[in-house]
C-alpha cells in the first residue's frame, strides 16, 4: 500500500505452493514464505516499491512474481484490491481494506497510526508473526463428475479457505480439511509421474514411505523409483496396459489407494491421467497434480502426527485496535 506522501507499506509476501503455470487463484499459498531466501524477499519488496512509486499508486497494489534460480521476474502488477486482501488481513491482523480505503480518500499511513487505526509497529512492512497462514482454493470438481481436475492457467476455483497454525505443515493440513480434503494418516500412495517429474518425485515418494505409507506406482514411475533404491509395493497398469496385476482405476474404486499423486505432461499422460483423476473425484480420494502440493501434503501429515490439530481463533491471534473492526 502507498499513501499520497509516498510512504509505502508491504502488507505481506505470499509464496505459492504450486509452481508457475497454475493460476494464482487455484494455488495454495503460505504467509510468511517458507522457502524463499532473504535475498529473494528483499528483491521482491524492492521491485514492489519501485512499481508502486512509478505508478503513483494511492491505495493497494498487488504484484505477482516468478522466481527461478534466485532470479526474480515480474509477471504482472495490479493497482487494485485482489482476492488475497482478506486473507492477508486475517493472517497479519492488519485491516487492509479499511487502511486502503482511507489512503484513497487522502489520509496517510502516519495519520492512521496517530489515530490508533494502525499499530505503531506497522512501518515499512507488516511484522512477521509467530504463526503460519495457508490459503487454499476450493475447487468444485465433486459437483461436476467427469470434469478433469488438472490445474492450469485458467482459474477454476469457486472460493478460498484458510488454515493457521505454528508450522506450515499443520496450517496446510487445516487448509485441506477446510477445503473438503482430509489427508490420510496411513495406507497407500499411488504415484504416476511424468518423466521430467521423476527425479523430484523421488524425494516425495521417500517422504511418504518414511511416514509408513505403502507405495504404488505405474510401470515407468516404479522402474525409476526402484532404480533409486526405493521399494514399490504395487505395480499399477495404465489404461490399456496388459500384464500388470493392478489397474489404477480399479484400485481407487476398491478403496486400496488413500492418496493419488498424478503429474501429467503432454497429450498422452493427460489423456490417461484423466481417468485416474476422475476416479479419484468419484471415490473421494485426494488427488494432487503437482509435486509441490504432494510435498506440502507429506509435511502436513508428518506435523499432524506429532502435534494434534487445535483451534486457533483469529481474535486470539490479533488484538483488534480501538476503532476498527475485522
Amino acid at each position: 500500500m502507498r499513501d499520497r506522501t509516498g510512504e509505502i507499506l508491504i502488507a505481506g509476501v505470499m509464496e505459492h505452493v504450486e509452481e508457475a503455470g497454475v493460476h494464482s487463484g487455484d494455488s495454495a499459498c503460505a504467509l510468511p514464505p517458507q522457502t524463499l531466501s532473504d535475498d529473494v524477499i528483499e528483491q521482491l519488496e524492492r521491485h514492489t516499491r519501485a512499481l508502486a512509486e512509478s505508478l503513483a499508486v494511492c491505495g493497494l497494489i498487488n504484484v505477482q512474481f516468478a522466481v527461478k534460480d534466485g532470479q526474480v521476474y515480474v509477471l504482472e502488477a495490479n493497482p487494485r484490491a485482489s482476492r488475497t486482501v482478506p486473507f492477508v488481513a486475517k493472517a497479519t491482523g492488519v485491516p487492509l481494506a479499511m487502511v486502503a480505503s482511507r489512503l484513497m480518500v487522502g489520509q496517510t499511513l502516519a495519520d492512521l497510526r496517530a489515530h490508533g487505526l494502525l499499530r505503531p509497529d506497522v512501518i515499512g512492512r507488516v511484522p512477521v508473526l509467530d504463526h503460519v497462514s495457508v490459503k487454499e482454493a476450493v475447487l468444485p470438481f465433486d459437483r461436476f463428475p467427469g470434469v478433469d481436475t488438472l490445474l492450469g492457467p485458467e482459474m477454476r476455483s469457486t472460493g478460498e479457505v484458510m488454515g493457521v497454525d505454528s508450522t506450515f505443515g499443520l496450517a496446510f493440513a487445516k487448509s485441506q480439511l477446510a477445503a473438503g480434503t482430509r489427508l490420510p494418516d496411513a495406507g497407500t500412495v499411488f504415484l504416476s509421474l511424468a518423466d521430467r517429474d521423476k527425479p523430484a518425485g523421488l524425494a516425495v515418494a521417500r517422504a511418504f514411505s518414511g511416514l509408513g505409507f505403502s507405495i504404488a506406482a505405474t510401470l515407468g514411475t516404479a522402474g525409476y523409483l526402484r532404480s533409486e533404491g526405493l521399494a514399490v509395493d504395487t505395480l499399477v497398469a495404465k489404461v490399456g496396459e496388459e500384464g500388470v496385476a493392478s489397474d489404477a482405476v480399479e484400485l481407487i474404486a476398491q478403496g486400496k489407494v488413500q492418496l493419488v499423486v498424478n503429474t501429467p505432461r503432454g497429450l498422452g499422460p493427460r489423456a490417461d491421467g484423466q481417468h485416474i483423476r476422475t476416479a479419484s473425484v468419484v471415490h473421494k480420494v485426494p488427488c494432487l497434480t503437482t509435486l509441490a502440493a504432494a510435498r506440502a501434503a507429506a509435511a502436513g501429515i508428518a506435523d499432524a502426527r506429532s502435534h494434534p490439530l487445535q483451534v486457533r481463533a483469529l481474535q486470539d491471534l490479533h488484538p483488534t485496535p480501538s476503532g476498527t473492526s475485522q
